[in-house]
């Protein structure tokens, strides 16, 4: 499918390639029709209002965007969300509310492991990813996981703090 949109000057027409995708976010199906080059990121963001899942570096190297795409903590900035057709997505706002948090929220507020928050998201889904595929990880562990996430506030050790907390709740 195709779309035209007029520049920015009117002056000119462009086509732009739309793709019609089916998915699941947080558990409830989707059907979209995407732009071909529309990133994950924007399309959480500002299609659905996802706004949990933040936009930072662009290049997939700081974790801030981070989101769970059939059990795979992924790196939604550098996502075409034409490739998600099937897929499942899990962003922050899927994990649980301020009546109901996660048991991942619930112990990074209790380590004291949220700051200016920026971070969280990606490095709460880093963690619900690693805990899903390794219940009791060791602390080296829990380093490799959250490594490509990026924070400035905590030196990662109430993060970790967090993750081990959490992973000792469940058991």
């Amino acid at each position: 499918r195709h779309r035209r949109t007029g520049s920015s000057q009117g002056s000119r027409e462009e086509t732009v390639m739309l793709v019609d995708i089916t998915c699941t976010i947080n558990g409830r199906e989707r059907n979209l029709a995407v732009e071909a080059t529309e990133l994950l990121v924007d399309t959480l963001r500002l299609r659905l209002g996802l706004t949990g899942t933040k936009k930072a570096c662009g290049t997939g190297d700081c974790g801030a965007c981070t989101v769970i795409v059939d059990g795979e903590a992924v790196r939604s900035c550098i996502l075409l969300t034409a490739s998600m057709h099937g897929k499942s997505i899990t962003t922050i706002e899927g994990l649980g509310d301020v009546s109901h948090l996660h048991p991942i929220q619930q112990a990074f507020i209790d380590a004291g492991a949220v700051q200016c928050g920026y971070c969280t998201p990606g490095m709460i889904l880093t963690a619900k990813a690693l805990l899903d595929r390794q219940p009791h990880p060791t602390p080296e562990q829990i380093r490799e996981a959250i490594s490509g996430n990026l924070c400035r506030c905590t030196g990662y050790v109430k993060i970790e703090a967090a993750i081990r907390m959490a992973a000792e709740r469940s058991r």
